[in-house]
């Protein structure tokens, strides 16, 4: 592992106004709930955002040419995906994203589609769209979870617009394979679908062999039906700086995104775009650095999980998030029962899936070691 970077390094984020942290203030209770990393942002962040600060001057900004040919070059080595700059649409955060997407297809009532459990948002945008939400359960085969796509087809109507897609997958940490992704794309060439595709951990792949397949490179006719979303917030550990964007190749497509931003979706703050351009430009040692270490965390929860009676989980992929079934508990509420325990994880009931919790490995090794200690012995206590 390189040794350049301190991942063991505890940083103190209390009193620093965390969502994450503030949310168990004054209890001991660890928190490995919201998708963001306990890690200080890659050096070149830090170094960009202070010489940016010392400029002085905060004004109105715009994405700089070299982010933008920060990206199309980050996109073009890691996935053979060529980009040109006018499909860049640039956004202040992802869920911006999803919800814009929403508004975007389809009319007042459409139907929208997802799979379930998925990240809370996904199952929020459609009606806050005035669109009707529909889902469709995930399977679990063995020790992999994938797309009923029986399931999928039998939901769709004349009014179904939209799919909502997460891949690399929140919350089961699945890497899509080429297959299952044709699959899907024909689905929605079938049924005339946009297909709205999060792939914002598309940089954190930890399991060797596995490769992120950008959904819109399977052919032409799938990249003018998609949106790609994206950002820099979970690969270097950027959330509160928000920035992201969407790539749309098909321009009718691209201007009806656009449409539906105006008037509402600031733009992305002068610091997002700084930290974004160093981010992609300068920081990808530091990816391989915490991908190395992400793995041996991720090592540790599944080993951990195995010996805790009444919780199962599947192999991640990708993410730094682990799925945990804790149905055979018997526990109605088990992500309260942890938190009494002193560990807070994200409770399945918000991903349309009772009875799971997800836990957030993304934190010095340390702190992930207490947290799995406390949960063995919350579990040995009944």
């Amino acid at each position: 592992m390189t040794t350049r970077f301190d991942f063991n390094r505890l940083v103190d984020r209390r009193g620093t106004g965390s969502l994450k942290w503030d949310r168990y203030a004054g209890r001991d209770v660890l928190p490995l709930w919201v998708a963001d990393m306990d890690f200080a942002s890659p050096p070149a962040v830090i170094e960009a955002l202070q010489e940016r600060a010392a400029h002085g001057v905060f004004g109105y900004s715009h994405a700089p040419a070299a982010l933008v040919e920060a990206v199309q070059a980050w996109l073009l080595e890691r996935y053979g995906w060529r980009v040109a700059a006018e499909e860049l649409v640039w956004l202040p955060g992802l869920v911006v994203g999803l919800n814009v997407a929403c508004r975007a297809v389809g009319g007042e009532g459409a139907e929208v589609l997802t799979l379930t459990p998925i990240y809370p948002p996904f199952l929020s945008a459609p009606e806050l769209s005035g669109r009707r939400l529909v889902t469709v359960p995930m399977v679990r085969e063995a020790e992999r979870w994938g797309i009923d796509f029986v399931a999928l087809e039998r939901a769709l109507t004349p009014a179904s617009r939209l799919l909502l897609w997460c891949s690399p997958h929140n919350p089961t940490g699945r890497v899509w394979s080429r297959d299952e992704l044709e699959r899907l794309a024909d689905l929605c060439l079938r049924h005339d679908l946009v297909l709205c595709s999060d792939e914002i951990h598309a940089d954190l792949v930890l399991e060797p062999g596995c490769r992120h397949l950008p959904t819109a490179t399977l052919d032409a006719a799938v990249a003018r039906r998609t949106i790609t979303l994206m950002a820099p917030s979970k690969s270097f550990n950027l959330p509160g700086l928000n920035c992201a964007f969407a790539l749309i190749p098909d321009p009718a497509l691209r201007a009806r995104f656009r449409r539906a931003m105006a008037g509402i979706v600031p733009h992305v703050n002068l610091f997002g775009y700084a930290a974004a351009l160093a981010a992609y430009r300068d920081s990808a040692d530091w990816l391989a650095a915490l991908l190395d270490y992400l793995r041996g965390n991720r090592d540790l929860v599944e080993a951990a999980v195995a010996t805790m009676p009444g919780l199962r989980t599947t192999p991640v992929e990708a993410t730094y998030l682990t799925w945990i079934d804790a149905r055979d508990t018997g526990w109605e509420n088990p992500a309260q029962v942890f938190e009494e325990g002193g560990v807070g994880l994200s409770d399945g009931r918000e991903f349309g899936a009772p009875g799971f919790v997800r836990l957030n490995f993304g934190c010095p090794r340390p702190v992930l070691q207490e947290a799995l200690e406390r949960m063995a012995r919350r579990l040995r206590a009944g």
